[in-house]
């Protein structure tokens, strides 16, 4: 079983937008249960999807499947809840730590997170000027409840 140890935080400003240049991503959600969330997901030239469980503090399982893309393209047109979560994703490295920055679109435009995935829950790390507060616990930031209670309606 994969786990996945990820910590989130808002975006102060706008410094980081010259740090690295951002990626389309499309996703969907088969199922958004907090249980079994299942994500169907298209970055650039790749499609995915991932099957998570249910989130343990900074940790929960994951499982990662490549997809076709024509398949992809079909589930999130025809068969993902709505709405579906756009956003452009930049990948910032920072003390050699990958950060990845979330500007969404849509009915959840103005929101801005950085994540960063960790070997362990403890493992130490630098924040980067522009990270502020951490809101990995606070379940109205999980990418599959944005679809349910986008942004732009808190």
């Amino acid at each position: 079983m994969g786990v996945e140890i990820e910590r989130k935080f808002l975006v102060r400003g706008e410094e980081w937008k010259s740090l690295g240049n951002g990626v389309l991503l499309r996703q969907g959600y088969l199922s958004s249960q907090p249980e079994r969330i299942v994500r169907v997901r298209i970055e650039g030239d790749r499609a995915m999807m991932t099957i998570k469980g249910r989130s343990v503090g900074a940790s929960r399982g994951e499982w990662e499947y490549p997809l076709p893309m024509e398949d992809a393209r079909v589930f999130l047109d025809q068969l993902c809840e709505r709405p579906i979560i756009e956003k452009h994703r930049y990948r910032i490295v920072h003390e050699g730590m990958t950060w990845e920055v979330d500007e969404f679109m849509g009915e959840n435009a103005g929101l801005v997170v950085a994540e960063i995935e960790l070997e362990s829950e403890g493992q130490g790390f630098e924040k980067p000027e522009w990270v502020g507060e951490e809101v990995t616990q606070d379940a109205r930031y999980f990418n599959s409840n944005l679809l349910r209670h986008p942004y732009s309606k808190w």
